[in-house]
């Protein structure tokens, strides 16, 4: 293997059908992501990141640009690719008629896993997902939380150098993220590369050590949780809410963003007392924390993350 586990180069895709205008969902995104790394595409619903999946993953073609793994063309040599690679897809579900024990160990034998590599690979797995309980139990009784682990536990069991995983935790009650997380974290430390979509701003900050903001099909900016929080332009975040509220008298504190009803300013901690005075005056309802990628994903979009 060559080349960075990812690279991408104005890579565009349009959706075209009869008697409808096309449908943009890449405007050229360029991206790298480097060996060993866990890198999250952060955005809204339909900003692109399941798009730009599948493309890399060979499930879909681009409309223009390029994108190569391992220095491998994933348009031009799918089949060069596809050995390097596993995918957790959004919405993907284990097979009705097989259990989670005999999923995982079927998809592995099916890439040419020697049987009793299979057969430890799938125990781990199922171990670290917190499948034992339900391990021989058809996937088609299983909730759905359960069913996702399942195929996380499919796609980690692989090993692969480069994992895809598409909202991986989705569905999952918060000791299950927990445990997909470590999980993910642990086949970093062996040497696989993790590209992630996600809009769960916790899970993008604890697991990654790059993100890019999507939105729109394009990329707005990268770099670290915290590159991105310090650029937001202070350390605390006041959220203001009531009928009194004049977004003017605010704007010299720091940067605002409104969010319907809610405004949050940007504040510096020696000017936090002066901004307070005003709020009290006004007869606000006010809120006070630390900075966090929430503040740095409304500067770079202008929107929350949950907002259609």
């Amino acid at each position: 293997m060559t080349g960075e586990a990812l690279w991408s180069d104005q890579l565009r895709k349009v959706y075209e059908s009869r008697g409808a205008p096309p449908v943009e969902a890449l405007r050229g995104v360029s991206l790298e992501v480097h060996r060993g790394e866990r890198v999250a595409l952060l955005g809204r619903n339909g900003a692109g990141k399941t798009t730009f999946l599948k493309i890399a993953s060979t499930l879909l073609r681009p409309s223009s640009g390029r994108i190569e793994i391992f220095g491998e063309d994933v348009d031009l040599r799918p089949d060069r690719v596809r050995p390097y690679i596993a995918v957790v897809p959004q919405e993907g579900k284990p097979f009705f008629h097989l259990t989670p024990r005999e999923q995982v160990y079927t998809y592995l034998r099916a890439r040419g896993l020697a049987r009793e590599t299979a057969r430890a690979r799938t125990e781990s797995a199922i171990e670290q997902m917190g499948l034992e309980s339900v391990a021989d139990r058809l996937a088609i009784t299983l909730s759905g939380g359960q069913r996702q682990r399942t195929m996380v536990a499919t796609v980690i069991a692989t090993e692969a150098p480069l994992l895809f995983l598409d909202e991986p935790s989705i569905g999952m009650d918060p000791f299950a993220r927990r445990d997909v997380w470590d999980s993910l974290r642990e086949l970093t430390r062996k040497g696989s590369t993790l590209l992630l979509t996600t809009h769960y701003l916790d899970e993008a900050e604890v697991l990654s050590d790059r993100l890019y903001i999507v939105e729109g099909g394009r990329v707005l900016v990268h770099g670290t949780a915290e590159e991105l929080k310090r650029s937001v332009g202070g350390t605390l975040k006041v959220t203001l809410q009531g009928p009194g509220l004049v977004v003017e008298e605010f704007q010299g504190f720091g940067h605002c963003v409104s969010d319907g009803s809610a405004l949050t300013v940007i504040v510096d901690p020696q000017r936090l007392a002066e901004l307070l005075q005003i709020a009290v005056r006004r007869q606000l309802t006010a809120g006070v924390g630390p900075v966090t990628l929430e503040e740095a994903f409304l500067r770079v979009v202008g929107r929350s993350i949950n907002a259609e």
